[in-house]
């Protein structure tokens, strides 16, 4: 201590601190444990502010961390708090979804509802409702009608997640000008920034967390900032006019979710977001039908063709009518056909405004190829690409899906292809146009609108450049899959590509959220102008690690009849699945995922691995026991390797049984896939 410091001290009182004082906690004024008695979660009050803990078997999980928000033109509300009420419940039921990556799902949890009061002024109200299950938690503010809070204009929303024990984290920026289309980082938690769910986190004690939310509906979606350490706080997506979230009260903000496992593979297998959205509000969903679809995209991204007019453009009669004929000859049922509108000339990137999404370009006959496909038992798949001009689609919405609707086409491809922050609004009459982020307020609500609309006319919808997904497939069944991440089309002309982990970290990542719309199956394994960094086999093994209820069969025609053997398993591979098991995997590293069909007796096997090479022990305790199963097996040969002997390609059958164990030799980017089939 230096002399000057001593005097002060002396003279003045000056506290010297020779440890730190462990942090004052809240007094725990309510609690709920997880059926299983797994998980508990606490609610304190700490002088007015209130805070909630999770702890899993005792160990604290997540420390005393703040609720509350910040709201325009009113005091906050997080101080002065009192517990006006709470109540308990619980809650358990099996539901069936009519599509999905599981027939069955069980909800299973205790529920926490409790009331907070200002004590002073206005004494404003809000609930807190926590639902525990023993794979995670899950809880969402409620806004009772109240004559002091009529409208609610969020600026903030101070809830935090204040991770206690050290952890590693997987995780992409939010707020930056690529959307959710980065490749993932791993760092220590205490070197993220700003960063979008799910974001997954692995305990130096090896539990899992995967941060992100369920039901967002009218309201802009959460980032998680870090603020110091590994306390995080929610930060909402902005809207243009400053503020965050405005609602007329009653209202419910979407839930905030941790899913919570021992292993990359458990967290994976939780349902919490799902259960935590409302069920079907569609009834009968059965004019959707899971399947794969071909279609001009691919040679679009190789520039083989154009989506503008011209001598390259790809959406003519001719060239669409080359992909129906290859998709009912393997058993194909959609084809996707983009450029084929009038608004691709010129640069459409963030002005989407020429778009016309009623009239076809002079080289495409929409009703001729419409009847073609339906007498070949196949449909077209919609595209509708907005360069983000979405206020400028929503005028045509109705007409356009009318249009489709009339045509027999039941899936449509959305696109919002524009620099986040830049979607381009007009909603006020004669004033200039307002610019939104893809994930804010209004276009939570925009998407809403397009699924609901598509609904009433029995379509199914899947956006490019989206929103994330937060479970809302469950309550509008004809959400079926979206993009939201780095897909295959960074394989064509990407810098840099996606590299092999890429997968393997989008799956306990990304996919926590729901369908991807990944499009594989590039067997060229040939981009614009680099090699795709990826073994033929690992191609085939995408099927069934990506999930997604539409699957594309994105390569060209003319390279599936170069690898007739590989495009075996594409055509024979099932896309919606009675069960789903993963059957192991660590973050970024590596993962194995069996799944059964819904419609049959047969199981498919996927697995992938990074940049290194995996010997994995794989038990069948998945099959039936006591039936001997025809295993053909797709995998890497022996000398296969991503950067120099991606083609190394060896197929075999063998006859297995639930009591058997595969070794599966997984080369350095490399996969394997197996289809098992009943005898």
């Amino acid at each position: 201590m230096s002399r000057r410091f001593w005097w002060w001290s002396c003279v003045f009182g000056v506290g010297v601190a020779t440890a730190a004082e462990p942090p004052k906690r809240p007094e725990v004024v309510a609690s709920v444990t997880s059926p299983d008695k797994v998980l508990r979660v606490e609610v304190g009050l700490d002088e007015g502010r209130a805070s909630y803990t999770i702890k899993r078997f005792g160990e604290t999980l997540i420390a005393p961390s703040r609720l509350g928000f910040l709201l325009r033109g009113a005091e906050k509300l997080e101080r002065n708090l009192v517990l006006a009420a709470q109540s308990g419940s619980s809650h358990d039921e099996t539901w069936e979804q009519p599509w999905g990556e599981s027939r069955l799902v069980r909800n299973h949890y205790n529920e926490l509802r409790v009331t907070l009061t200002e004590t002073l002024k206005a004494k404003r109200s809000f609930e807190v409702i926590f639902r525990v299950f023993d794979d995670g938690v899950g809880f969402r503010y409620v806004f009772p009608e109240q004559p002091q809070l009529r409208e609610v204009i969020i600026d903030d929303e101070l809830t935090e997640f204040h991770v206690a024990p050290e952890a590693t984290a997987w995780w992409i920026p939010a707020g930056e000008w690529n959307r959710y289309e980065y490749l993932y980082n791993r760092t220590p938690l205490t070197e993220v920034g700003q960063a979008h769910t799910p974001m997954t986190i692995r305990t130096r004690d090896g539990v899992h967390i995967a941060f992100h939310e369920a039901a967002l509906i009218d309201y802009a979606a959460m980032w998680l900032r870090r603020v110091e350490g590994q306390r995080f706080k929610a930060q909402l997506s902005p809207a243009s006019e400053g503020w965050k979230v405005r609602r007329a009260a009653p209202f419910s903000t979407p839930w905030r979710t941790l899913r919570i496992a021992d292993s990359a593979a458990a967290l994976y297998a939780s349902n919490l977001e799902l259960n935590l959205n409302e069920p079907n509000r569609l009834g009968d969903v059965s004019w959707f039908r899971p399947a794969k679809y071909v279609g001009v995209w691919w040679e679009l991204h190789l520039e083989r063709s154009s989506w503008a007019r011209g001598a390259k453009h790809g959406a003519t009669t001719a060239n669409t009518r080359r992909y129906i004929d290859f998709a009912a000859e393997h058993g194909f049922r959609g084809v996707l056909v983009e450029g084929w509108n009038h608004g691709w000339d010129g640069n459409w990137f963030g002005d989407g405004n020429d778009f016309d999404f009623t009239r076809a370009t002079e080289d495409f006959d929409l009703p001729a190829l419409a009847a073609y496909a339906k007498s070949r038992g196949v449909h077209l798949v919609g595209h509708h690409e907005t360069g983000g001009a979405v206020s400028h689609y929503e005028r045509q919405l109705g007409a356009a899906l009318d249009l489709y609707a009339k045509h027999g086409v039941d899936v449509i491809k959305t696109g919002y292809v524009a620099d986040a922050g830049q979607i381009e609004r007009f909603d006020r009459q004669g004033g200039p146009a307002l610019r939104e982020w893809h994930d804010g307020q209004w276009q939570s609500r925009h998407h809403l609108r397009v699924v609901t609309e598509a609904a009433k006319r029995h379509i199914a919808i899947n956006p490019h450049e989206p929103i994330k997904d937060t479970g809302l497939r469950r309550t509008y069944p004809n959400w079926v899959s979206r993009e939201g991440a780095r897909g295959m089309e960074y394989a064509a002309w990407g810098n840099p590509q996606n590299p092999p982990e890429h997968e393997v970290n989008l799956v306990f990542t990304r996919m926590l959220a729901g369908p991807m719309d990944y499009t594989p199956g590039i067997v060229s394994l040939q981009g614009r102008t680099h090699p795709i960094p990826s073994t033929l086999a690992k191609q085939l093994a995408l099927y069934v690690v990506i999930y997604s209820p539409i699957q594309m069969v994105a390569d060209l025609p003319e390279h599936y009849a170069e690898h007739t053997d590989a495009f075996q398993f594409i055509q024979d591979v099932a896309v919606d699945w009675a069960e789903t098991r993963v059957l192991n995997g660590e973050i970024g590293d590596y993962v194995t995922i069996a799944r059964k069909d819904r419609n049959s007796e047969t199981w498919f096997l996927g697995s992938l691995s990074d940049e290194h090479g995996r010997v994995l022990q794989v038990p069948l305790s998945f099959l039936t026991p006591g039936k001997t199963y025809r295993a053909e097996i797709y995998r890497d040969g022996d000398d296969a390797h991503y950067r120099d002997h991606r083609f190394a390609f060896a197929t075999e059958q063998r006859d297995v049984q639930s009591s058997d164990m595969l070794i599966l030799r997984i080369a350095p980017g490399g996969g394997q896939a197996i289809r098992f089939v009943a005898r």
